[in-house]
Parts: structure tokens; C-alpha cells; sequence
């Protein structure tokens, strides 16, 4: 009979922050590469929870206390546990992110609650590995490689030959490749502003949504993106320009958005669209676009215009007529820390 693992420390915490999804290279089969994403790590909000044993082995279902009161620490916990034969453990999480708002909660508590359990009962975590087997990663890269480095990112997307009308069994893909990442100004700073609204799609919505968009997708629209990408985004990041980068990543949103427009109301979803609207207008900002599926929606401005951005997104909530949270926030240029406590 095989000795039952033990846990190699008492408790270990695990500190993540969202991310910003700025679009997509192309969602038209009629290229080569498919999805290929680009977004970056923030500092906050964040999520931050702790992994411990429970002390009964026999108890096959791993618990969760939590600070939201839908977030799926447990159900991931199960599932790693499971891969990992090791004893189910309780996962408290003290910060989290908001679901479904376009700030990557589902990849980030997930990789999160592997890499703790991993580290508890002295295993590789190999979250870029592992990834699949929890739902994520499947189309967007982003969130698995902010996860491991923080940054900016941009992933190289699948072949579009592997593209399938229905959703593949998890486990099933592999985590799109880092095509470029760089690390982001000290002085840069991003605007998060969350309007109080529906959450974004997720789940077999999702997967409906984007079978939809993929299969109509005009390949004109990626080609345009690709000069965005190549002479301008990129570009703008390595050499510290930020208002050119902000400029760069608002034309990738909208073109993203022309793709989006028929399954989600417009070029942004409503009321993300006033709020862009808005907000586009502020001097303190240089880009504004809807992360994801929304709401959330983003800014990019710097240190020394800080306060004024900040003022400039409460200003366009009220505008818009919806409530809402606004944070100012540097990026995140480190992957998440994993410590015993």
C-alpha cells in the first residue's frame, strides 16, 4: 500500500493580479494562426488565497472559504487534487477578482489553486502544462503566461486547422506560445473602471459566441490588426512610448470589437460603449477599450497623470449613468508568488 503524500509545509499563499485583455490577432479561418492575444498583468485588483491540508485524509472533496461567494477555488481544488494524487486540502481565498468582468478570474484562480497544492505537497506545479486539464488556456494565452511572468504579452494563437465547431474536452489543447513579452515601465499606469453591469460571457455562452464570430470573422479585419501589432504596438512597448502604446491598443480593441459587434450590441457592449465614449475623450489617457467580454473597461495613462485619470473615469460613470469602482494601477511585471506561511 502506498504511503498517503504529506503536506511540506503548514500553509502556502499564493498572490496573483488580473489581467487586461486587449484582443485578438485574427478570428478568421481563412489565415493560418487563430486567436493569438494580447493583454498584460495588473497589480490590482488581485487575488490572494492560502492552501492548507485539511487533516482528514479520508475526506475525498477539497473545501473552500471564501471571500466571493461564487468563486470556484473548490471545484479546482478538487480537480488538481485529483491529478496530483495528493490529499484534498482547504482553500481559503482572502482577495479575489471579479467574475466574469474581463479581468481573467477563472484562469488566475485556477493556476492559483494549482500552484499552491503543488507547492503544499512538494510538486511541479507545471501550470502551462497543466493549464487544460482545468478549462484554461484553450483559446487566449494570456492569462497562463501572465500568471508565470507578469508583463505584457502577446501569444502566437493555434493552428487554425485545429479549430473544431464544438469546444474540445479539456485537456485536450496545449497553452498558446509566448510570441513576445516585455516588461512594462515603471511609470506606466493603467485605469480600470468597472461599471455595475451584467457580467461578460463565459461558459457554453462563450463558446456559441465566439463559434459564431470565428465562423463570419472578415479576414480583412486581421490584416489591419497585424500593422497595428507590428509597426505600432509593439514598437511602442519596448521603446517606453506610452501614449503611442495607448493609441495602439484602443485601434486593436475597436477592430476587435467590429468582430464582436453582432453578439454583443456593438463595437463595446452596453453600457461599456458610454463609458468608452466618455473616457475616450480625456487628456489624462491615451488609450481606452473593454477588456474581454466586459464590463470592464481600461485606460492607459502614467504616473503623473494619475489623479486626472482617475477623476476622468468616475466622471465618465456618471456620464454613462451606472455606478461602478475605479482603480488606478501600475502593471504587474512579476508571475505569481507562491510562498509557504
Amino acid at each position: 500500500m502506498t504511503d498517503e503524500p504529506t503536506s511540506a509545509a503548514d500553509a502556502v499563499r499564493v498572490t496573483t493580479g488580473g489581467r487586461l485583455h486587449f484582443g485578438f490577432g485574427n478570428l478568421s479561418l481563412a489565415h493560418e494562426r487563430l486567436y493569438g492575444a494580447c493583454g498584460v498583468a495588473v497589480a490590482a485588483p488581485r487575488l490572494r488565497l492560502t492552501v492548507e491540508p485539511t487533516g482528514d485524509a479520508s475526506e475525498p472533496t477539497a473545501a473552500a472559504d471564501t471571500a466571493a461567494d461564487d468563486t470556484p477555488a473548490d471545484e479546482y481544488a478538487t480537480t488538481v487534487c485529483d491529478r496530483l494524487s495528493v490529499p484534498d486540502v482547504r482553500v481559503t481565498v482572502q482577495e479575489s477578482l471579479p467574475r466574469h468582468a474581463g479581468l481573467g478570474s477563472g484562469t488566475q484562480t485556477a493556476l492559483a489553486v494549482l500552484a499552491g497544492i503543488a507547492r503544499l505537497y512538494d510538486c511541479e506545479p507545471r501550470v502551462r502544462e497543466r493549464a487544460p486539464a482545468l478549462g484554461r488556456g484553450g483559446r487566449s494565452g494570456v492569462g497562463v503566461a501572465t500568471f508565470e511572468r507578469g508583463g505584457f504579452v502577446l501569444d502566437a494563437g493555434h493552428p487554425t486547422e485545429r479549430f473544431t465547431a464544438n469546444r474540445p474536452a479539456d485537456g485536450s489543447w496545449t497553452v498558446p506560445p509566448v510570441a513576445a513579452h516585455h516588461t512594462v515601465p515603471d511609470d506606466w499606469r493603467f485605469l480600470v473602471v468597472l461599471p455595475d453591469a451584467e457580467p461578460g460571457r463565459s461558459g457554453d455562452g462563450e463558446d456559441a459566441s465566439m463559434r459564431s464570430v470565428v465562423e463570419s470573422a472578415e479576414p480583412a479585419v486581421a490584416d489591419r490588426i497585424a500593422g497595428v501589432l507590428a509597426r505600432r504596438l509593439l514598437p511602442a512597448i519596448a521603446g517606453g512610448a506610452v501614449d503611442r502604446f495607448g493609441a495602439a491598443v484602443r485601434e486593436l480593441g475597436r477592430l476587435n470589437g467590429s468582430w464582436f459587434a453582432d453578439e454583443q450590441g456593438g463595437v463595446y457592449r452596453p453600457p461599456v460603449g458610454d463609458v468608452v465614449s466618455e473616457l475616450g475623450d480625456a487628456a489624462a489617457v491615451s488609450g481606452v477599450g473593454q477588456s474581454s467580454w466586459g464590463p470592464a473597461v481600461y485606460a492607459v495613462t502614467d504616473v503623473d497623470r494619475a489623479a486626472d485619470a482617475r477623476a476622468a473615469g468616475e466622471r465618465a460613470l456618471a456620464a454613462a449613468g451606472v455606478d461602478g469602482e475605479v482603480i488606478v494601477t501600475a502593471a504587474r511585471d512579476e508571475g505569481a508568488t507562491v510562498e509557504s506561511v
